[in-house]
């Protein structure tokens, strides 16, 4: 039988590739040190006729050593040569997975991604994600608002980057905070004032790129402890997306104009 600790290790690795078996195997060979089948089989929930395969697939993986003796003796690699060995696995099977989906991309007819709709994010981490996409694509000009606690390290990151091609405005109704002015300073990024204060709880920030894609998240109940789970909606290249850029136009834009 396996304890807690086990059972999620084995869970883990199968994550990383390996079968149930494998995995099983390959913890208890890691407790063992050297261990023949039916040591492995009394450690373990895997059945002893199964251990024999899994141990040969090991092998295979580079994972474990086999002694040809009678009975036959199994010892995994060391741990460190393990994590080497699992962490190549995954990125050549991460990039082959991922050189497919681009040219199923490639191939595929995504017009209807340009359809009239508005597309949802939901939590923090994926909200600041695709602000920072977003953000890289634009070529003319990018325009945030939000406060502080929502402008990460790599959403500002990526505003300062991109400050050096494109017109970049960050936008706060608290623009003299001197965090946000450490966190742009010695950058091409343009601090604003916002025309009023987002004194709402639900506030959360707001991206407008090239005049044909915005982004407006809201904070509702908690993600984690202290911190709000965000929720964004956003458009591009849409008759929705024009609309809401030209009424940020009239009642945002001009007034962080006459601001400035």
């Amino acid at each position: 039988m396996t304890d807690d600790g086990e059972a999620e290790a084995v869970e883990a690795l199968q994550r990383l590739g390996l079968s149930k078996y494998e995995a099983g195997v390959f913890v208890a060979l890691e407790r063992l040190g050297t261990g023949t089948a039916r040591d492995v089989d009394r450690m373990t929930d895997v059945p002893r006729s199964q251990v024999y395969g899994a141990a040969e697939n090991l092998e295979e993986r580079g994972l474990v050593e086999v002694q040809q003796s009678n009975p036959i003796q199994y010892r995994a690699v060391p741990l460190a040569e393990a994590r080497e060995t699992l962490a190549e696995r995954f990125e050549r099977e991460q990039d082959r997975a991922f050189e497919y989906l681009e040219a199923a991309r490639r191939g595929a007819d995504h017009e209807d991604e340009h359809q009239e709709g508005v597309w949802t994010v939901h939590g923090r981490d994926n909200v600041s994600s695709r602000v920072r996409q977003i953000v890289a694509d634009a070529e003319e000009s990018v325009l945030y608002a939000g406060g502080t606690d929502l402008l990460d390290d790599e959403v500002a990151a990526a505003l300062r980057e991109r400050a050096e091609e494109v017109d970049v405005w960050v936008c706060s109704a608290h623009v003299d905070d001197p965090e946000l002015a450490e966190a742009f300073a010695d950058s091409a990024v343009t601090l604003a004032p916002f025309p009023d204060d987002p004194t709402d709880d639900a506030a959360g920030r707001l991206l407008a790129v090239d005049g044909h894609t915005i982004l407006l998240s809201v904070l509702g109940g908690e993600e984690l402890p202290g911190v709000r789970k965000e929720t964004a909606i956003w458009s591009a290249d849409t008759g929705i997306a024009t609309v809401l850029l030209e009424l940020l136009r009239s009642h945002v834009v001009d007034d962080i104009d006459a601001e400035l």
